[in-house]
């Protein structure tokens, strides 16, 4: 596994839980806006250890209640499996961050039962949605197949789309909300500049249009709330 980062405690990365939050490095996509910049390219070696990371984990055994592990990408990562069953085997859960572009990676855990939370993120409507990616061209299937089997999976999760006023209008998030109704929750997160940003430049939209974006995707979608106002 390439880690790049630890977060020793969160209270806000995995709802209900009190966390560590790894960050995997590496990712498929090139979303100007990403506040994980210097994740999407990183070092081949990664900053941690594995080893001292489950050293980390084992001294706070009985004190965190699970891991949430984001990225970059962390399905991009081809040892994922091993490394989250052996999290698993000192008794933690598991919340994964995901862009969804890997379906098959994330069926195998899901049916390993390996996760505990999914919150996979929805980065536009479906003619936008390579622009926002930075990837001209990207075939949107494997993600739909993700949204798909989350929807029918019986793990717990949630669906994201992070909000930039050079990205997204309203109409945009009521498409994505159709392509996605009947999932128990989705969050609309306003954009923040991380001062790292990949590329371009990313403003953030005013309350009021996030208001009228959320009540737009509760036609489909019985609790959307926003996130960072």
């Amino acid at each position: 596994m390439n880690l790049q980062g630890l977060q020793k405690l969160t209270l806000l990365d995995f709802p209900g839980k009190t966390a560590c939050t790894l960050f995997t490095g590496g990712c498929n996509l090139r979303c100007p806006f990403c506040h994980n910049a210097a994740l999407i390219v990183p070092p081949n070696a990664g900053e941690i250890d594995e080893e001292d990371f489950f050293a980390f984990l084992t001294s706070r055994q009985g004190l965190l209640d699970g891991v949430a592990i984001t990225g970059g990408e962390p399905l991009a990562q081809r040892d994922i499996a091993p490394f989250l069953r052996r999290v698993r085997e000192l008794g933690f859960l598991i919340k994964l961050d995901t862009n969804g572009f890997y379906p098959d990676a994330l069926k195998a855990l899901i049916d390993e039962g390996l996760l505990d939370y999914v919150a996979m993120d929805l980065k536009n409507s479906d003619g936008k949605y390579a622009a926002t990616c930075g990837r001209e061209g990207l075939d949107l299937a494997p993600m739909k197949k993700s949204v798909r089997l989350l929807m029918e999976s019986g793990v717990d999760y949630e669906f994201r789309t992070t909000v930039i006023r050079e990205y997204h209008t309203v109409a945009d998030v009521e498409a994505i909300a159709r392509g996605i109704a009947g999932a128990p929750r989705y969050y609309l997160q306003q954009f923040k500049d991380s001062g790292i940003l990949a590329a371009g430049t990313c403003s953030a939209h005013d309350e009021a249009t996030l208001i009228e974006m959320r009540d737009r995707a509760r036609k489909y979608i019985p609790t959307v709330e926003i996130r960072g106002i």
